[in-house]
This record gives structure tokens, C-alpha cells and sequence, in this order.
């Protein structure tokens, strides 16, 4: 079998035969995989995955330590230049920011900071209040001597941090040190517990709750009740006390139920 073809440059007709075509075809997609190959050999995906996952990271801490302000927009085209990334990076790393409840986003409007919400808060109290009170008992239960160690190491490390904060008239250089610190601890506290839906779902609310409030917390003024607090929750914990460490949990969050502590100049 014979096709016509119209040559372009030289104005003439030339005749191909179906084999012809077939290998012209296959040749040209060869040439496409050899080129797509070496563009992949010569990227990194490991790189690339890590330098993703490391903004997601940055971008999760900032939004938890309220460096963006309650409701300001997060523009792509600007967080693009910052990390060396692909817009579409950015937008896809913000929707995962989204599904955490730390970016609000709204068609036409797009990427936000959630604003700040006493009803919200009040939420977010009440959940963290059932989950590390659930979470705790069951750590007490099944933890061991492995866990009972490890949450004494945070809380030293917590409270030494919090005693120097206390003692200091400017902290703000410590505030990300506490909120890690202050982190670990309160993760440590459930971390036995077995129940890997209730670790995350603490995880999220957790990361919530930090974010309604960080703007409000560094002031630090609530924290000689943190430091007994604290030591309070610990006792109950090691004292395997499963009803007592519930109250200590509750009594530590309990100045949260109002939602006024949400307000930047409201007294904690």
C-alpha cells in the first residue's frame, strides 16, 4: 500500500509506503522517551520530594506560631519566589495546609489564614480536652516504664524553659523553643496510648488550637500557672492515676472554655 505525501519544501509528491510511515512514527516516539529519560536522570526526585516536604514544614510551623497574621492572604506568586519552587508547589502544599484546617481556602478569594474565633477556640478546647484526657489514660494503661521516662525527659525539658521564661522580662526569643517544647510534651502524654487515629486527630486539633492562640500566648503572661500545671498533669500521669490526670488535663485547658483568651488583649 501507497500514501501521498506533499513535500513542503521542494513542492513535490512523494510516496510512502505504510511500513515507511509505521518506523518514521516509532522512530519519533523512541526519540521522545530517550529525551523524557534523560530529563528525569538528570532529576533528582528524591531532592525535589524533600525540599517539598521541608516547605510543607516551614509553612505548617509558621502558620502554628501565627507569623501570618489572622486572615491574611497567602499569595502563591510570593511564596514561590521565597522557597525556589513552582507555584504549583506552593498551591499544592497550601490545599494540604487546608485539609489541617491551618489555610482557609475560598474559590475566587483563594489561600487565607484562618481568623481568629472565640467559638472556634472554645471548640478546639473542648476536643483536645476529651482526646488527651482519652489519649493519656490509655498511655497510662499500656505505656510502661519506656513511656513514663520519656514524658519526665519533655517535662524536665519543658519546665526548665518555662522557669527561664518566667524569670526573663523580654521571652520572645523563646517563644518557638516553648511552643516545641510545650509540643513534645503534651504529644508525649498520649503517645502510648496505641491509637494512631487519635495521635493524628490531636495532632490536627492540637496545631489548631496553637494557632488561635499564639498571637495571644506571646505574651507568656499565663505562665507560673503553665509551670505548676504542667507538673500537675505529670504527678497524676506517673501516679497512674487515670481520673486525676483527666481533671489536671481539663484544669490546664479550662481557662479556654470562655474564648476569651483568644483575644491578643485579653489576660490568659
Amino acid at each position: 500500500m501507497l500514501l501521498l505525501f506533499q513535500d513542503q519544501t521542494v513542492g513535490r509528491r512523494i510516496e510512502l509506503s505504510k511500513k515507511k510511515i509505521e518506523f518514521l512514527i516509532i522512530s519519533r516516539l523512541v526519540l521522545n522517551i530517550e529525551i523524557l529519560f534523560t530529563i528525569l536522570n538528570n532529576y533528582d526526585i528524591d531532592a525535589a520530594m524533600k525540599h517539598e516536604k521541608s516547605i510543607y514544614i516551614e509553612l505548617k510551623k509558621r502558620l502554628t506560631l501565627n507569623e501570618f497574621r489572622h486572615g491574611t492572604k497567602l499569595r502563591a506568586e510570593i511564596l514561590r519566589k521565597e522557597f525556589e519552587c513552582s507555584a504549583s508547589t506552593v498551591r499544592e502544599i497550601l490545599f494540604r495546609l487546608a485539609t489541617q484546617g491551618l489555610v482557609k481556602f475560598q474559590e475566587q478569594r483563594g489561600f487565607r489564614v484562618p481568623e481568629m474565633s472565640p467559638t472556634k477556640l472554645i471548640e478546639l478546647t473542648h476536643m483536645r480536652i476529651l482526646l488527651e484526657g482519652e489519649g493519656a489514660v490509655l498511655s497510662i494503661r499500656q505505656g510502661g516504664v519506656g513511656w513514663e521516662a520519656q514524658l519526665s525527659a519533655a517535662h524536665h525539658k519543658l519546665s526548665h524553659l518555662e522557669k527561664r521564661i518566667h524569670s526573663l522580662e523580654d521571652s520572645s526569643e523563646l517563644v518557638e523553643l516553648w511552643f516545641s517544647s510545650e509540643t513534645e510534651f503534651h504529644q508525649t502524654l498520649i503517645s502510648a496510648c496505641g491509637s494512631t487515629t487519635l495521635k493524628q486527630m490531636h495532632s490536627r486539633i492540637y496545631s489548631q488550637f496553637r494557632q488561635q492562640l499564639m498571637e495571644a500566648d506571646r505574651r507568656f503572661d499565663f505562665m507560673s500557672d503553665n509551670i505548676k500545671q504542667h507538673s500537675d498533669i505529670l504527678d497524676a500521669a506517673l501516679a497512674a492515676d487515670e481520673a486525676l490526670t483527666r481533671k489536671r488535663i481539663h484544669d490546664h485547658l479550662g481557662r479556654h472554655l470562655t474564648g476569651r483568651t483568644a483575644s491578643p488583649s485579653s489576660s490568659n
